[in-house]
């Protein structure tokens, strides 16, 4: 482990673990903008992620299936991967990949890969535990070690989170600041729709910042959803993309794109490309949500990512930040890694110096 690694994970053991317990989180104020979807030429920039995860680490089975005995099942996130990384090059795009530390503990060479492929590593905690059912303190240990086994296998700074199952919610916004806390730039947990295991409704549905009670300031990227009437219907992830209509999915891609101006966000997971994967014993709605349409995934996958312009979760944080003013008056820049025609070049990012002192990897 290196210094700035060691730096970090003992910040992680420290800081507000015990202070933040028991407190009430305020709430959170948005500042008033929304992004762009244009990029800098005029064209509309969309973005894809893929939450690294394999068949048995999912939510929906979790009641069923031990933890500790993930090590027990047949591994197939190396093939699956690998399907996703031909659906990814046959698109021609970069993505950014949400990372269960538990995997990249076990793959380091498989999380290596998609660092040479050009792709954004991003942390999508260590255990996959809904946040709601962590104290602060055992957020902050999950996601540092998480965040570590990622960066140890690759040299690469990772500055995004997303939490499983999108469960920041009105319980668990406390995450916000821990995430702040630890140097993450921005978040993407925050579903803003009615559902039985997550969501917040009332959030703003576009890319935004957050000004967190501490003084702090994350950026959120929420998944996409369409307004219709008083509900936001989600669209173009995970099961959304599998169980609902592809004509819909097509009309709200191009409202989102000519009525509302905004990119589009996707999401997916490799096991949503087998088909073939092993049926775990489950309630009939988590088999219906797991299991219905796995046939269809890749060929939908490919029709919205070949007819688009999507690139990696930080490059539309990036433009974000050139529309609004910096996070601080004061402000240095650090340089982090942009994904773009399959090229990894450099952008610069206004950081607190706080973050700075974090240090940042080749």
């Amino acid at each position: 482990m290196n210094s700035e690694t060691a730096t970090r994970s003992s910040l992680g053991s420290s800081c507000l673990a015990g202070a933040m317990e028991q407190r009430e989180v305020p709430r959170h104020e948005y500042d008033d903008f929304q992004a762009s979807a244009a990029g800098v030429d005029g064209a509309v920039v969309d973005a894809v992620s893929v939450d690294l995860e394999d068949y048995y680490h999912v939510e929906a089975f979790a009641s069923r299936i031990c933890r500790a005995g993930w090590g027990t099942f047949a591994s197939r996130i190396r093939q699956n991967t690998k399907l996703t990384l031909d659906v990814l090059d046959r698109s021609k795009c970069r993505a950014t990949f949400f990372i269960l530390g538990w995997i990249a503990e076990r793959e380091p060479k498989l999380i290596r890969e998609l660092a040479h492929a050009g792709h954004e590593l991003a942390c999508h905690s260590h255990f996959h535990r809904p946040l709601h059912t962590l104290r602060p303190s055992e957020f902050r240990a999950d996601l540092v070690r998480s965040r570590d086994a990622i960066e140890n296998a690759t040299g690469v700074r990772v500055v995004g989170f997303r939490a499983p199952t999108f469960s920041i919610t009105n319980k668990s916004l406390w995450a916000l600041e821990i995430l702040a806390e630890e140097g993450f730039l921005y978040d993407s947990s925050i579903f803003p729709i009615h559902h039985d295991l997550y969501g917040m409704p009332e959030a703003p549905r576009w890319g935004h910042r957050m000004r967190l009670p501490s003084g702090q300031a994350i950026w959120e990227i929420p998944p996409s959803t369409v307004r219709i009437g008083k509900m936001n219907i989600p669209f173009g992830g995970g099961g959304y993309l599998r169980l609902l209509p592809m004509p819909f999915t097509r009309w709200a891609i191009r409202r989102t794109h000519r009525q509302d101006r905004q990119p589009v966000v996707v999401y997916f997971h490799p096991w949503e490309l087998d088909p073939d994967q092993p049926r775990l014993t489950g309630s009939w709605k988590s088999r219906l949500r797991h299991y219905t349409g796995l046939h269809k995934t890749e060929n939908r996958l490919h029709e919205i990512l070949s007819r688009g312009r999507f690139q990696p979760m930080i490059n539309l944080v990036r433009r974000l930040e050139t529309q609004v003013r910096p996070l601080v008056e004061s402000v240095a820049d650090v340089v982090l890694p942009r994904f773009e025609h399959g090229v990894a070049e450099h952008l610069h990012i206004p950081a607190t110096e706080e973050m700075l002192k974090m240090g940042q990897s080749a």
